[in-house]
């Protein structure tokens, strides 16, 4: 009997993976299984075309530094994926992804050999999109034996008193970026407080790493792990003194040299980034960090925005009467970016579960309709509180209600909110309602008003019945307790 394709994979690039885990302490038969299942045995158009045997797409740091690419339909059509010269920087590429991204830190707490606990780890961490992602990876892995290589690997270590992973650290630290944002991002960095409000940005995480941005940086303060400052000397004699504050732990001490890029510390579900410049006098000015990071971005040919509420803070410095360029977005059209977008950490998974498609499409246009104001700007506001709450007042669309309030839960499942005055309840919406009112949100021949009282007439519906079926359990209720208590006498 022939060898299944799984084993041929697992035996032609077994070398490969044992090598990774000597590197970065990644269990051979945990990657030897994602390739497996990533790739199709190496068959996919992916791994033929691009050498891409674990799905990668192409981060806008990947194409800054000249990464090559493809482009692929998988949640979107014409994403772009890393392409590689060889196999063997597909699988160095797949292990420095997963250690330089904080969401799969918890991984490497396990024991190189821990199989089980990485493919959970990896599930968990959100690696791939479909169920049973850490079970299909268990599945691989023993039906062919391959945790056989984690314990070569592990052997052959122990053998020299070394143990997997011991130089990770030195490895990643080596490569320098010259110059990088304080967070990794595809294409924008959210701001949710501009400075002139505050000292500072604000820019929202989700515990991940937080990055040096350049080369040759002094970190020159650390406070409990909470906050730190890193020092960068200029030609001219000045130096910037770029600040973390918002963070759950550092990975720098006083005294310490950092490179762009490097991991300096970890978020909370906020980071507070501020940039002071220090002249050669000794005096001390807090910039706009907007200023920092389009320098940044110029010298490191770095594409990324930095958004608030619509419009790159980044280009007013680009712009010759120093005002921030308008995208020309649409509230609408912010929003659902806001939705969509990892790099906002409100994904909800937009091209990938037509429902949650359906929601965010509903949810937008809706936010559009109840606005009932024309200054753009306060409606660019409303519109990126909106979606980062994920809740929109339609109040204003049925005044016999005192409140009605449409809600994204955390699953895309849109939920109204209502209070009639005499009661309140929750009604998640059923296909069927969602269906009708995103008709009548995409009918481009009806005027907004006319949608205004649709909406109205369909959410007032849902309402009604609401009302009704808790005005009956109520009724119920009492008429169980009457027939207690007869029975009690």
């Amino acid at each position: 009997m022939g060898k299944s394709k799984n084993e041929t994979y697992a035996e032609r690039y077994a070398a490969y993976a044992m090598e990774q885990m000597r590197r970065y302490g990644i269990p051979a038969s945990v990657t030897l299984a994602q390739g497996i299942l990533e790739s199709s045995n190496g068959e996919s158009t992916l791994a033929k075309k691009e050498n891409n045997h674990f799905g990668i797409k192409a981060t806008q740091g990947w194409l800054d530094g000249g990464g090559k690419y493809g482009l692929y339909t998988d949640d979107k059509p014409n994403e772009k994926f890393c392409s590689y010269d060889s196999v063997a920087d597909s699988y160095e590429h797949h292990s420095r992804f997963l250690s330089e991204n904080q969401r799969y830190a918890g991984c490497f707490d396990l024991q190189a050999d821990d199989y089980q606990g990485w493919a959970k780890g990896l599930e968990q961490a959100g690696y791939a999109t479909g169920g049973n992602y850490a079970a299909s990876l268990i599945g691989i892995i023993e039906r062919n034996g391959l945790d056989r290589y984690d314990r070569m690997a592990m052997e052959e270590m122990q053998a020299q008193g070394r143990t997997p992973g011991e130089d990770r650290d030195s490895l990643l630290a080596g490569e320098s970026k010259d110059y990088a944002f304080p967070l990794e991002r595809a294409e924008f960095l959210l701001v949710t407080v501009p400075f002139g409000e505050q000292r500072s940005i604000t820019l929202p995480t989700d515990n991940e790493a937080v990055l040096a941005t350049e080369d040759n940086g002094k970190v020159v303060a650390v406070d409990a792990g909470k906050s730190l400052i890193v020092e960068y000397a200029r030609a001219d004699g000045t130096t910037y003194q770029v600040s973390y504050q918002g963070l759950t732990s550092t990975h720098a001490k006083v005294g310490d040299t950092v490179n762009a890029g490097q991991q300096v510390g970890v978020s909370s579900d906020n980071l507070q980034f501020g940039v002071a410049q220090l002249s050669t006098d000794g005096a001390k000015r807090d910039i706009d960090p907007a200023a920092y990071l389009a320098e940044i971005a110029q010298k490191g040919k770095i594409n990324l925005q930095l958004m608030h509420d619509g419009k790159d803070l980044l280009a007013k410095y680009k712009a010759t009467d120093g005002t921030a360029i308008d995208t020309g977005l649409s509230p609408d059209e912010w929003m659902k970016i806001l939705l969509s977008s990892e790099d906002s950490n409100e994904h909800l998974g937009y091209g990938t579960d037509p429902i949650v498609e359906m929601t965010i499409t509903m949810f937008t246009s809706l936010m559009a309709l109840a606005m009932q104001i024309d200054n753009k700007e306060e409606q660019m506001r409303m519109a990126t509180e909106a979606a980062l709450s994920k809740r929109i007042d339609l109040s204003a669309l049925l005044p016999a209600c005192k409140e009605c309030v449409l809600e994204v839960q955390d699953n895309g499942r849109p939920i109204l909110h209502i209070d009639s005055g005499d009661g309140s309840f929750s009604h998640e919406l059923t296909a069927s309602e969602m269906n009708r009112l995103s008709l009548v949100l995409s009918d481009t021949g009806t005027m907004a008003e006319q949608k205004r009282s649709q909406v109205a007439a369909i959410v007032g519906g849902i309402a009604l019945s609401g009302q009704v079926a808790r005005n009956y359990e109520q009724g119920m209720e009492q008429h169980n307790g009457q027939g207690e208590n007869l029975q009690m006498r």
